[in-house]
């Protein structure tokens, strides 16, 4: 299971809310590359995608993640264990 630091969701609800200005039914998903979590637009889950709820925002996430989610320097999603 993931669990977000503020810092993380704080980071993805400006990533929306920047996208939502084109489109507001866009959603995000969480792509795992390495450490990272990146943020890509999504209309749908991929298939095995969790759906999950951050804060006000529902997100699609790639099936295996497991660990906390924090956001560092110019909003990069790390994942670690925990």
């Amino acid at each position: 299971m993931l669990r977000f630091t503020d810092r993380a969701r704080d980071a993805l609800e400006t990533f929306h809310a920047a996208a939502a200005r084109w489109n507001p039914d866009v959603r995000l998903r969480l792509a795992r590359v390495g450490v990272e979590l990146r943020p890509e637009l999504a209309d749908a889950p991929e298939p095995g995608d969790e759906t999950i709820e951050v804060g006000s925002l529902t997100v699609f996430v790639e099936p295996g993640g497991d660990g906390v989610v924090d956001a560092g320097e110019h909003n990069v999603l790390t994942i670690a264990p925990g």
